[in-house]
């Protein structure tokens, strides 16, 4: 019983989606593994999403190496405006910045 009530929750969810985001398609996407060093990717999808990040391999002190993320991303939201988040993940965590979001 507890399935179909679950079954039945999440097709209410899919069928209430608007028609172009169920059908949105990749219209771009790039992809760039440098291995150890690290990385660049990009996309693009007919429903206005669009995400571009690259990593950077970084010595931090004598012994210690991490990854350095940095990228954004976008979306429209129903109401038709675009909202865009730059970010930074490093030693000092994730650190995501946009209008939108709330400043400390």
């Amino acid at each position: 019983m507890k399935f179909a009530v679950v079954f039945a929750a999440v097709l209410a969810v899919a069928v209430a989606a608007p028609a172009d985001e169920r059908d949105a398609q990749v219209l771009k996407y790039e992809n760039d593994n440098l291995g150890l060093d690290g990385y660049n990717f990009q996309y693009e999808t007919s429903n206005n999403i669009n995400r571009v990040e690259s990593a950077q391999l970084k010595q931090f002190g004598e012994d210690t190496q991490a990854l350095v993320v940095r990228g954004s991303y976008s979306y429209t939201a129903p109401d038709g405006q675009v909202y865009t988040v730059n970010y930074v993940a490093d030693e000092n965590g994730f650190q995501p910045e946009a209008a939108h979001l709330p400043h400390a």
